[in-house]
């Protein structure tokens, strides 16, 4: 064989090697982020999920890559958001905001793993048959948001001793709504309190809302748990303000945001734990035998700057167990 072609025989087999070796090696697992909100409203909870998957040793971009899907508080583009995730093949689908969420991915497969970040109560929800055993392709957290209802309505009524009345603001297309709305009413009855439950689907009718705690003389509202209502938390806020209308709040973002109270689960404590979840499925776990996880930790954060512009004096009671007064 002539030496020219016996270096082109090699490097040719050289290639083939090559090409065999690339197809052997393990493709990157893609992590299919489906969220009912918007990208910049939920920065702080991507970058809480990250962590958690750093927990398990998978970094996106270096062994693990991500796919976002954000409908921007427009539910209905879920299902089909859903189901491209499903055609490209992702890995795991991390489906956050909305309930909707989750249950737009449950519908659109029963084969690729699904771990859900805030489902009030999955079970009620159908999105799995009981917290200890999930079963099927589902798992996730739930942030027990809508049972803290009334533990915020408490804690209103003692900022407002005086208010005859309190306003709830509900979302009426959320998924769950009247087990929501069932609760606070439940809750509304034991404390003696007689409660006006408003309702907004979308940021239009924010305003028309506050107009209506202020028609109806309510002594204080309360923002019920939405992934809408966070997503928007800047402008109720706002109209809390310009309604001069003592407001309780889910979550620390909308005091960080310059409201006067919250009380919940801290919304980054639970995608750092969904972050873990995925990554424990991409090292071989199945969701079936994974338990739902509930938040370990709940956050009673105060602004004291809020408090001041509405006049409010914080109980010293409240002051004392709050986790982070904002000054």
């Amino acid at each position: 064989m002539r030496r020219r072609a016996f270096l082109t025989f090699v490097g040719g087999t050289a290639a083939v090697w090559q090409l065999a070796a690339r197809a052997q090696r393990p493709t990157m697992p893609v992590i299919g982020f489906l969220n009912s909100t918007s990208n910049g409203s939920y920065a702080e909870r991507v970058e809480a999920f990250r962590e958690g998957l750093k927990d398990t040793r998978h970094v996106e971009g270096q062994n693990v890559a991500m796919e976002y899907r954000w409908a921007e508080n427009k539910i209905d583009r879920l299902s089909a958001m859903a189901a491209d995730l499903v055609q490209r093949k992702v890995s795991v689908i991390a489906a956050g905001g909305s309930p909707a969420s989750a249950l737009a991915a449950k519908l659109s497969t029963t084969s690729i793993p699904i771990v859900f970040m805030n489902a009030a109560d999955p079970v009620q929800l159908g999105l799995v048959a009981s917290l200890s055993r999930p079963g099927g392709n589902i798992t996730g957290v739930t942030t027990v948001s809508t049972q803290l209802e009334a533990k915020r309505l408490g804690l209103l009524r003692e900022l407002v001793p005086s208010a005859t009345s309190i306003a709830v603001l509900v979302n009426p297309a959320r998924p769950g709504v009247d087990a929501q709305s069932a609760q606070i009413k439940e809750a509304g009855r034991a404390l003696g309190l007689p409660l006006h439950i408003l309702q907004a689907s979308s940021e239009r009718e924010f305003d028309a809302a506050f107009q209506t705690v202020f028609e109806r003389r309510a002594g204080a509202l309360a923002i019920a748990a939405d992934a809408l209502f966070v997503a928007e938390r800047d402008q109720i806020v706002a109209l809390a303000k310009r309604y001069s209308v003592v407001t309780m709040y889910e979550l620390r973002e909308y005091v960080a945001a310059g409201g006067l109270i919250s009380y919940g689960a801290s919304g980054a404590d639970v995608y750092r734990q969904g972050g873990t979840m995925v990554g424990r499925i991409l090292n071989g776990e199945r969701p079936a035998d994974m338990p739902v996880l509930q938040p370990t930790k709940f956050e009673l954060v105060i602004n004291m700057k809020a408090a001041r512009a509405f006049g409010v004096a914080i109980p010293p009671g409240v002051l004392a167990i709050a986790d982070e007064v904002i000054e």
